[in-house]
């Protein structure tokens, strides 16, 4: 009898199918940008973190209530530090030396997150922790190195967080969009070990009370199903590349039949194709290459419909 050493997560098989006709958007922690890359490089349509990351799931909301509402950000809403102007509803990849500037690349996010959702898509959110920082009592997604006086911090209970989510997600549902959720797999030690459990705990049973969303367990996969360190990376907190190939496996187990899985395949071998830096562009052998790149693309394009 042959040995197991793995406690294997069930994923299932999900009524929710994803395919190359899908339209994906991706809000949350880093490893929705994890995601993505598997996804971009698997011929998927992505947005990927429009806000850039956001960890907490009151910011998420915020973000995504304000795009779908046509709204924005003005210069009033920005606080400078360090020479920069700065942006509570995003990431430090906006702040900028101008304040124009940092109001416009906000706005631009917003747009562009509401034009993606015009039009039919499955909405992947990751919930990384449930703690959260409070400026003037609103929760901030980033406190962009500010002095931590002025702000607070407390762990959002799963009532709160469901609260908030249930009426977006039948918002999001009665737009015609499908809804994923998943909780990061990456430990916030900073927290502690216990805090950190405490924090995945809420998350988890704040998406647990939520109706219409499809639930996939990353957080369990990481855990459980490869709880050796030699599944992480250095700093012993984040997946290693190996680790998340196989939570990226494990999502197109749950979500894709066999004939997508196939096409991402060739996807990805179309990918390092164009990927490749020749020594030689004049070589007859590169040319044989690029003649055979294009015909890969034009079998790809015809078969998911539309030009790649």
């Amino acid at each position: 009898m042959a040995l197991k050493l793995q406690t294997t997560v069930d994923v299932g098989k999900s009524p929710l199918r994803l395919d190359h006709s899908s339209r994906i958007l991706l809000m949350g922690s880093c490893f929705s940008d994890s995601m993505a890359d598997f996804m971009r490089q698997a011929g998927l349509e992505v947005l990927a973190n429009p806000f850039g990351t956001l960890y907490n799931p009151l910011s998420i909301a915020t973000d995504m209530e304000r795009s779908l509402a046509g709204g924005g950000v003005g210069e009033e809403d920005l606080v400078q530090h360090d020479g920069l102007w700065h942006s509570f509803a995003h990431h430090g990849k906006f702040s900028s030396a101008s304040k124009e500037e940092c109001v416009n690349a906000c706005n631009e996010a917003f747009a562009q997150t509401r034009d993606f959702l015009r039009q039919p898509a499955t909405v992947i959110v990751t919930f990384g922790t449930s703690w959260v920082f409070e400026r003037e009592g609103r929760v901030v997604a980033n406190c962009h190195k500010l002095p931590s006086s002025l702000f607070s911090r407390r762990m959002l209970d799963d009532g709160e967080i469901g609260n908030r989510w249930q009426p977006l997600v039948e918002r999001l549902v009665a737009m015609g969009h499908k809804v994923i959720m998943t909780v990061s797999p990456i430990r916030h030690l900073a927290d502690s070990a216990h805090g950190n459990q405490l924090s995945k705990a809420t998350l988890l049973l704040a998406i647990d009370r939520l109706s219409g969303v499809d639930y996939f367990p990353a957080y369990e996969i990481m855990l459980d199903e490869l709880r050796d360190y030699r599944f992480y990376a250095d700093d012993m907190l984040h997946p290693s590349p190996l680790a998340q190939t196989i939570i990226w496996q494990r999502f197109q187990e749950r979500y894709m039949d066999d004939r997508t899985v196939e096409l991402c395949l060739r996807f990805c071998q179309l990918s390092k194709m164009r990927s490749h830096r020749p020594l030689n562009t004049e070589s007859k052998a590169y040319d044989d290459y690029l003649a055979k790149m294009r015909e890969l693309e034009s079998q790809l394009s015809k078969e998911i419909g539309r030009t790649i």
